[in-house]
């Protein structure tokens, strides 16, 4: 009772700095954000206004999980974790080689190509990663890849679920800044293309300047019969890929029912091929619920301590601390950019999103700038975030089914690369907006 008592004496600047603190404090003993951003939101409800403000929490809570688009999310889950146990993916690999063929560097160009089509199927990173750790990494090693080269290939084309659409993130930011999120994936689109540019762009400089880097595959004449066979495994991605993003592109359905449109889409693709049981149903489902449950709960919290937090005036504080730092409006979006860019090397994306764009999004649209190109610059950033230590979950994700002689270590330092080209993407981004469209 003293601490709440004690709050009604501070200012807004000692209360946000309290709260910063506190929030910091309760992150270094290891306790799960949603739960840290719900008791911070409580102590400051009660010890600020009193107990009345909490149905004010509640009814901000239910509006972020009642949202009709956010039933998209367990259903590009759902694809995702059908997907990883699946034999999709492996197939699409093989079918690339008509791709890759004898280039140098032709199977890690071979690795972002599928890379990009099945994050275009699904949105989520760590099931790419993970299948993309166990399919493509053993080939690239097994040729004599640079190894750092083969690391940093798998993760960051893994990563590419954050920028092309359908990308949860971008899902997630549309609910949060209001923005519609149809309109966010046909900007990303060209956006997550061009970074998967730069990513086949570098493999192939790397491989033309040491061509011991990326050796030439083996030779491997085959018969027009073997082609079509590894043909057969495009046909069914390309088929989910269209009818997903197709149907958003076409007017012919809104997000949430395209997302259901590829669950169908995937749970047909393995019965055709023959694997689909209920068994693999089930497992996919409990992945999804975990998943899920894990940004719902996260969800819950960011959106308890915002509205909390605004109730006490600090975004109208934060944001006059912001604007106040030039009367540049790009130097203003670059200081934001670093504010994201240090979270995201210690939270969660979903956390940094509900945490900063209530605040991020009003003073970008002040300032001029059109939301759905900053989601797209924000979701680019977390790019970064995916990647950059201490936490890059990619990094953890790809370490699950890494050779044991490859250490943690190892894939931050293969990534320094990586991240340069996904800073160099973001400062494209942001001095040619027009590449989104907007």
């Amino acid at each position: 009772m003293e601490l709440f008592g004690s709050l009604q004496g501070l200012g807004i600047e000692s209360a946000t700095l309290l709260m910063f603190v506190m929030l910091l404090v309760l992150l270094v003993t290891g306790m799960p954000l949603a739960f840290v951003t719900l008791l911070v939101a409580l102590i400051f409800a009660l010890g600020w206004t009193g107990p009345m403000v909490v149905p004010l929490i509640t009814s901000r809570v239910y509006s972020f999980v009642a949202s009709f688009v956010f039933v998209s999310v367990p259903m590009f889950v759902l694809m995702a974790a059908i997907l990883d146990r699946s034999g999709i993916a492996r197939d699409l690999f093989d079918a690339m080689k008509l791709v890759g063929g004898r280039l140098r560097g032709g199977v890690a160009i071979q690795t972002i190509i599928v890379a990009v089509i099945l994050a275009a199927m699904s949105g989520i990173i760590g099931g790419e990663v993970v299948l993309l750790g166990l399919i493509a990494l053993p080939q690239m090693l097994r040729l004599g890849y640079d190894r750092n080269l083969a690391i940093g290939v798998v993760c960051a084309g893994g990563a590419l679920g954050t920028m092309v659409p359908p990308s949860i993130v971008l899902i997630i930011y549309g609910l949060t800044a209001n923005v519609s999120i149809g309109a966010l994936f046909t900007a990303s689109f060209l956006p997550g293309l061009m970074l998967a540019g730069f990513y086949v762009a570098y493999v192939l400089v790397r491989a033309y300047m040491n061509p011991a880097v990326a050796p030439v595959a083996e030779p491997n004449e085959m018969t027009g019969a073997e082609k079509l066979k590894l043909l057969r495994g495009l046909i069914l991605p390309i088929l989910v890929v269209i009818a997903v993003l197709g149907s958003i592109y076409g007017g012919i359905a809104s997000v949430t029912e395209a997302s259901a449109v590829g669950v169908m889409g995937v749970i047909l693709s393995t019965m055709v091929r023959g694997e689909f049981t209920l068994t693999l149903l089930k497992d996919a489902a409990l992945q999804t619920l975990q998943t899920v449950g894990m940004i719902v709960w996260i969800g819950i919290g960011a959106s308890a301590l915002v509205g909390v937090f605004n109730f006490m005036g600090g975004i109208n504080f934060v944001s006059s601390l912001i604007t106040g730092i030039s009367d540049n409006p790009t130097v203003i979006i670059l200081f934001m950019m670093a504010i994201l860019f240090v979270l995201g090397m210690f939270l969660d994306w979903v956390g940094v999103a509900l945490l900063t764009m209530p605040i991020f999004v009003p003073i970008v649209t002040d300032l001029g700038y059109d939301p759905v190109w900053f989601g797209v610059v924000f979701c680019m950033n977390m790019q970064v975030s995916f990647l950059s230590p201490p936490f890059g979950p990619a990094a953890f994700y790809l370490k699950s089914v890494a050779p044991p002689e490859i250490s943690l270590g190892d894939i931050f330092k293969s990534l320094v690369p990586f991240i340069c080209l996904q800073i160099l993407a973001l400062a494209v981004l942001i001095a040619f907006p027009g590449i989104t469209g907007r």
